[in-house]
């Protein structure tokens, strides 16, 4: 684990950041980063104000073992299953983080101070299984500032609707698309008209929509270097930042029209544009590019310790990078298109990906748990 140093230098470019209107979240979690103080100190020096987990971050942290032991001690005792198993290790650790952040939660009304905490990715393509475990995690957590993500798949979208229609506060992830991103804005505001009628407080529900970009740069650059031409090369490294600018504009759009303001007036919050997947895959890129560039007010971007740290010591923040790009954005995805790279394809391909890797992530957890418990079952006997 990185050990934090902090100087006015490393302050000063997450401070502007948040100055812009930019909430900080860490990408990342584990029983060692909670208990060691190093989460706590993130939040004290390096402007962090929430947490988002996913199956490959629980993957690694308990794969791993370390912080673990004493509570696979005692679900191997009582003969749970790994079902079971994984969920307990994982809430345990995500209502720590939550205590962590509960005054951040508190002195921003409920906006920062967020923990999210993943549906069980198998059940992507189940919308009543996942409404059904969004209650569970929901309750098992049993923290104000708990965020429970839900995908944005087609699922999903009703998902979440029926979530946030129960009052529970929602991150929807794995948001690749622009369509999919406005039927995510609609699936929002269905469900806070619904918690209106079912007669719940509007102001204590929040959500964030993560809106992936280093995946699309990835797949994209991908075809551009296959194609080879000089033409094609020119956009390599333009489509996540352009696909991110429209994202902002279609936001800008939604949470301006009537509809929105019915629900405003009700007390109703904004569903803030989380910028996700934000570590640079390219090394030929600036490992902060998905950071610098995607500087916009009301939003979040949530980073890798790595690009935290990057940010820290020699980010460019240099105010809005966002909103006067939109017709470049426009041009930038066109360009593409007409090389013959279909933007709906590749957006499709990269949610199927999401899931799968997310699962296959799952599946590898559930993997090293099972034989975890066996061993303590074995030492036990």
């Amino acid at each position: 684990m990185i050990t934090v140093t902090e100087t006015t230098a490393t302050a000063e470019n997450l401070k502007q950041l948040s100055a812009e209107g930019v909430s900080i979240w860490l990408d990342d979690l584990s029983r060692t980063r909670i208990a060691s103080g190093n989460l706590a100190e993130l939040v004290d020096t390096k402007h962090v104000v929430g947490v988002t987990t996913n199956p490959s971050i629980f993957q690694a942290a308990i794969g791993s073992g370390a912080g673990y032991e004493e509570q696979l001690t005692d679900l191997a005792a009582r003969a749970v299953t790994v079902d079971e198993a994984v969920r307990m290790m994982t809430t345990a650790d995500v209502r720590a983080a939550a205590d962590v952040l509960r005054p951040v939660y508190d002195s921003t009304d409920g906006r920062d101070g967020r923990v999210s905490i993943e549906v069980d990715p198998r059940l992507a393509n189940d919308t009543a299984a996942t409404i059904a475990e969004a209650k569970q995690l929901a309750w098992l957590v049993d923290r104000p500032n708990v965020m429970i993500k839900i995908p944005a798949t087609l699922a999903g979208l009703p998902a979440i609707t029926e979530v946030i229609g129960l009052g529970i506060s929602v991150n929807v992830t794995l948001i690749f698309s622009l369509e999919r991103y406005r039927a995510v804005m609609d699936a929002y505001l269905a469900g806070l008209e619904k918690a209106k009628e079912n007669g719940l407080g509007l102001a204590t529900i929040h959500s964030v929509a993560s809106f992936f970009v280093s995946r699309v740069d990835s797949e994209i650059d991908k075809r551009l270097t296959a194609l080879g031409t000089d033409e094609a090369l020119a956009p390599k490294g333009k489509a996540a930042l352009a696909n991110a600018r429209l994202a902002y504009e279609a936001y800008e759009q939604v949470f301006a029209s009537a509809r929105w303001s019915t629900l405003e007036n009700a007390g109703a919050h904004r569903q803030r544009p989380l910028w996700a997947s934000t570590g640079v895959k390219d090394p030929a890129y600036k490992d902060t590019l998905y950071v610098d560039e995607l500087v916009a007010p009301g939003t979040v971007n949530t980073m890798p310790e790595a690009t935290l740290n990057a940010t820290a010591d020699h980010g460019d923040i240099h105010g809005d990078t966002v909103t006067g790009g939109y017709g470049q954005a426009r041009a930038d995805l066109a360009a593409v298109e007409k090389l013959g790279i279909s933007y709906d394809e590749v957006v499709a391909q990269l949610e199927d990906e999401g899931v799968a890797k997310f699962e296959a992530a799952w599946n590898d957890l559930l993997g090293a748990v099972t034989a975890s418990l066996a061993g303590k079952a074995g030492d036990a006997r």
